[in-house]
């Protein structure tokens, strides 16, 4: 691999960013004027995708997480990424705040409570449904589903990109991942501009949709907690708030903006984990969470490689649960993943991979004993049928939760800016990571770039919301997921060869 110092430089076409704008206006004007059309598109497309590639999904993320382990406890374990003198930018603890913001915090905020009750009613496994097996078997699927895979997913993406940008000087592009493989003329030519156009509606798309969940979620928290309507007026309202600050945030860069806002996310994530561990029922939740733990890890290989040759009820939960999870991920890797690289220079590869793969995962496991273990104690010991709320409506699944424990209230409103933090860390993330890729892979990009995809997600957030088709973009872009498995399996294989070949060298 040749340094690219001058690609840069010597590429000033704006084709990727006009190309992916143009694009992306195109889909959402689809869904604006035809969203039944739109909708039925969206619904074959990925009942397609997991009927004929649910083996694949499975296969490959698989395949990272081995290939993960392999890197950190092979012999290429302490190398670093960047230059052997290079050390970390960042403290261990903004490090794993901004990683964990970027990559999985809204998501367990939206999920932490409501998924283990959805499961323990609708158990694929045979268990019989509100049982204490059921709820067992509800935390190892919720387990299963945050643990190692998703980071993973992004950990594949983001080794080689921090190794390439931080000693070979590479762009900040996911096409940069593709020259050891393909050689530089291939990747400055059309074969590069598909795949970073592909990384930048994959992105946009993700985010976009994320941002109307979210608005979706802080609505409903706003009417449980101030009685306030859940109307499309307040919810554009919601989302033109948060984009002042996740644009402003990512503007300001990554020391002065980013950072704190995840800083920030960590205490008050802990503050309300320790609350409600309090509050809640604690020995329990300490139970659950050992309990959980080793079903994870006893399940693990099992649930990692089953599939439903044989239809029945695991067919359902594989479709509507794991393989859309595992298709997220993948969509999601390319922002994720190249946010994680840009702020993991100086890192060893062990060191590296114990960060984005072993501690997040720790940290959703705990989350999901505190607040999924609380929802199921009121449902099996105290006889609240909280899981009928949540089945019915999951954006209210938390504040539903809280309104049965002390301090129920001021819960809910720390939650409520968990909430919007958390969801302005994932944004201003991609707002960065976004300009990075249509601004030829510059590590730090114009504020003006930032500045039109902050305001274009905003505004496509607002036209979906508007149109129902949130949902339909969101389904769409995990048609990402297939060829972007192809280019993180690629990425695997282009970092072994890159580290062989400075290792024969003499460069490591």
């Amino acid at each position: 691999m040749t340094d690219n110092s001058n690609r840069n430089s010597g590429q000033k076409d704006n084709s990727v960013y006009l190309i992916s704008i143009a694009v992306t206006l195109a889909v959402v004007a689809w869904g604006y004027w035809a969203p039944e059309n739109f909708g039925a598109f969206a619904k074959a497309l990925f009942t397609g995708l997991t009927k004929y590639f649910g083996w694949g999904y499975l296969l490959t993320m698989n395949v990272f997480v081995l290939f993960c382990l392999f890197m950190a406890f092979g012999r290429f374990r302490h190398v670093r990424l960047g230059l052997p003198e290079d050390r970390p930018e960042h403290s261990n603890i903004s490090w794993f705040a901004m990683l964990f913001s970027a990559g999985m915090g809204v998501g367990l905020v939206f999920y932490g409570a409501a998924e283990p009750l959805i499961h323990f009613g609708n158990v694929p496994f045979g268990a019989e449904p509100g049982s204490i097996q059921a709820a067992r078997d509800a935390m190892q699927i919720s387990f299963f589903h945050w643990g190692l895979h998703p980071w993973a997913g992004y950990a594949v993406i983001a080794m080689p990109m921090a190794y390439y940008q931080f000693r070979r000087n590479s762009p900040g592009l996911i096409s940069s991942l593709f020259i050891p493989l393909v050689g530089q003329k291939a990747v400055d030519g059309a074969f590069g501009k598909i795949v970073d156009v592909l990384a930048i509606f994959a992105t946009l798309a993700g985010i976009t949709t994320s941002l109307g969940l979210g608005t979706l979620q802080l609505s409903s928290g706003l009417n449980e907690v101030m009685g306030m309507d859940k109307t499309v007026m307040i919810q554009i309202v919601i989302i033109v708030f948060l984009a002042v600050f996740y644009t402003g945030s990512a503007v300001m860069g990554i020391d002065r903006g980013i950072k704190w806002v995840a800083n920030f996310n960590l205490l008050v994530c802990l503050g309300l984990m320790v609350t409600l561990f309090l509050v809640g029922p604690t020995l329990p939740i300490v139970d659950s969470l050992m309990t959980g733990i080793g079903d994870y890890v006893s399940g693990l290989i099992k649930e990692s490689f089953s599939m439903a040759p044989y239809g029945g009820p695991y067919e359902s939960h594989l479709k509507n649960w794991t393989l859309y999870y595992w298709a997220w991920w993948i969509a999601w890797a390319p922002f994720v993943g190249s946010f994680v690289a840009r702020i993991s220079r100086g890192r060893t590869i062990a060191e590296f991979v114990a960060g984005v793969l072993i501690v997040p995962a720790l940290g959703s496991f705990t989350w999901f004993a505190i607040f999924g273990t609380s929802g199921l104690h009121l449902q099996l010991v105290q006889g609240i049928d909280i899981a009928a709320q949540v089945t019915k409506d999951i954006s209210v699944g938390v504040f539903a939760l809280y309104k049965y424990y002390p301090l129920g209230f001021i819960m809910s409103v720390l939650m409520l800016v968990l909430i919007t933090t958390f969801f302005v860390t994932s944004a201003n993330s991609a707002t960065f990571v976004l300009s990075m890729y249509s601004n030829h892979g510059d590590l730090n990009p114009s504020k003006s770039k930032m500045g039109v995809w902050g305001v274009l997600m905003a505004a496509l957030a607002i036209v979906l919301l508007m149109t129902g088709g949130l949902q339909n973009l969101q389904t769409v872009s995990l048609a990402a997921a297939p060829p972007f498995a192809i280019i993180m399996v690629c990425a695997c294989a282009s970092l072994w060869r890159s580290l062989a070949k400075d290792e024969t060298e003499g460069k490591l």
